[in-house]
């Protein structure tokens, strides 16, 4: 509906000069959008009702708009049904998978940053958060014609991978699946022993100094782990084109140069630890003592240094947008003040919020997690059951776009700020705001042209479409582009999915009202080209969301 929105707004325009901002109606029979005057009561010192009354009369009816009523203050349009059926029906049809993209990447490369967990054990579902919606936006802004390039920043030198290091001596044939155990015990012994601690700080100060038979340590520790993780995403259909590994910094030794930026600042201190420590006042960072430290009393490196360190080398490439935990939030921010200190480029972050146990967040070191390869297992043998319910048989590939898709949709529905509760039997359900809902939406429409023997008419009377439950459904799939714009702008995951929802419940509104098959040949055709539509739109939307469909279910 953009185009009839824009039309709508140049008619005004040549009537008022002031900016322009409609308003949809909260009932149909309200029009499709409307014109409040009362910011214009001012300028032309008159009643906002009389302004309504006045523009009325000017504005004259056309292609897109079928007619114009005045509702007190509101000027209110009601657009051509018509037109935009045949317009949307045919763009449709006409651009297929493509349909949705308004192009507005074309010529603009973004870096995104996404998922970036510590390299010590397997991911819990608290953190898969990040690499859904990081994965989410990459696959919205590819669409948008964005040249993405995803990647993956791995903390491979910090002191939770020195307490592996430390842990894992002596062991033999270590493996993915032990690192977790062994990260527990040895996080454990650490915390109760200042020697094993000094130990752990030793070996990062061997690392920085180069110290060969420790860099491969560290190094075999960090591959068993990026291979195991990244394995576990690229199931969920997740993937990244480059990892930035942290200790690259180091050895580049892009950290020094950093820490050399910042000492000509001026905004700097030794404290009596002998830390290296930016002073940030003034960033409005709601801290008591708004600093952020550096180095440790030896002259190793901290996160924040490294983490500067890469954020000015995205930085020097192109808009960077970065995946974060709410937890981080007052950390980017910190590391933003710094990026200002040094008159560079800020980089934008994405917040979300966690995915909690009744006991709270979930915690590797802690122990209170439920593993993401354990959750995606459930997702499969909770998929698989509901599939033998209903057709007395089990399918793996219809078992995992089913189970898969019921777990992304179960997180990605929820606004990034909000926590997630995830519930299992409401997220598998068949009805309700749900993947599976959604998929069966679609095979639904697949079996209503199977019957028609997979035939889909090239013409048909589109004015036969005028129903209420047509009109809205045309009227939801024109706002699909809108949609996928607003979400690559915003990029809020979240409004994709509860529209993909809205649209789905829209169609079996229409599917329970309206025959499709038993009807007039003309009618037929229209209806059938109609769903047709929805279903390629429904395609589309869940295909931004990394879910699948399937034919039949």
């Amino acid at each position: 509906m953009d185009k009839f929105k824009e039309e709508i707004i140049k008619a005004i325009k040549k009537e008022v000069k002031e900016k322009i901002e409609l308003e949809i109606p909260p009932k149909p029979e309200l029009g499709d959008y409307a014109f409040p005057c009362f910011s214009l009561s001012k300028i032309y010192k008159k009643n906002p009702n009389e302004i309504a009354s006045d523009l009325s009369k000017k504005i004259k009816k056309s292609k897109y708009i079928s007619e114009i009523k005045t509702i007190g203050p509101y000027l209110n349009f009601f657009i051509n049904k018509n037109a935009l059926t045949e317009e949307t029906l045919n763009k449709i049809l006409k651009e297929k998978d493509n349909y949705g993209s308004s192009n507005i990447g074309k010529n603009k490369k973004i870096i995104l940053e996404h998922t970036s967990i510590n390299p010590n054990a397997s991911p819990h579902v608290g953190r898969a958060r990040n690499a859904l919606i990081g994965d989410v936006l990459a696959n919205i802004l590819k669409f948008q014609n964005y040249k993405v390039e995803v990647h993956y920043y791995v903390n491979d030198i910090g002191k939770q991978i020195s307490m592996l290091v430390l842990a894992a001596k002596n062991k033999k044939k270590i493996k993915f699946d032990d690192l977790l155990k062994i990260y527990r015990d040895i996080s454990k012994k650490v915390e109760n022993s200042e020697k094993l601690e000094k130990e752990v700080l030793l070996q990062l100060n061997k690392l920085e100094n180069g110290d060969k038979k420790i860099k491969n340590e560290f190094k075999k520790i960090v591959n068993i782990s990026v291979k195991g993780q990244i394995g576990i995403f690229s199931e969920l259909g997740i993937k990244y084109d480059v990892f930035d590994y942290e200790s690259s910094y180091l050895w580049s030794k892009k950290t020094h140069e950093a820490l050399k930026l910042l000492e000509k600042s001026g905004r700097f201190f030794f404290d009596k630890d002998n830390r290296f420590v930016l002073d940030e006042k003034g960033f409005e960072l709601g801290m008591r003592v708004p600093v952020l430290v550096l180095t440790r009393g030896d002259g190793t490196s901290l996160y924040p240094l490294r983490d500067i360190a890469y954020a000015l080398d995205m930085g020097k490439k192109d808009k960077n947008i970065v995946v974060l935990g709410e937890d981080q939030k007052l950390y980017n921010e910190q590391i933003n003040a710094a990026l200002k200190i040094l008159e560079k480029k800020t980089r934008k972050a994405i917040y979300y919020s966690f995915v909690l146990l009744h006991e709270g967040k979930m915690s590797t070191r802690k122990g209170n997690i439920v593993l993401l390869e354990d959750f995606m297992s459930e997702a499969l043998k909770k998929a698989s059951k509901e599939l033998k319910q209903r057709y007395k048989k089990i399918d793996n590939k219809a078992a995992k776009v089913i189970g898969y898709g019921a777990l992304k949709y179960g997180i990605l529905k929820v606004s990034p700020e909000k926590n997630v509760i995830f519930n299992w039997t409401q997220s598998l359900n068949f009805e309700g705001e749900t993947a599976p809902y959604i998929q069966y939406a679609y095979a639904r429409i697949s079996s209503i042209i199977k019957k028609n023997k997979n035939k889909i008419p090239k013409k048909a009377n589109f004015s036969l479409l005028n129903s209420k439950e047509e009109i809205e459904l045309i009227k939801k799939v024109s706002a699909f582009p809108q949609i996928v714009e607003k979400t690559a702008k915003e990029l809020r995951p979240n409004t994709i999915a509860n529209y993909t929802y809205e649209l789905a419940k829209q169609f079996n509104e229409f599917y329970h009202t309206h025959n499709i098959l038993k009807e007039k040949q003309e009618i037929k055709n229209s209806r059938l080209i109609l769903v047709k539509c929805v279903q390629q739109t429904l395609k589309n939307s869940l295909s931004l969301l990394g879910i699948g469909v399937l034919e039949r279910m």
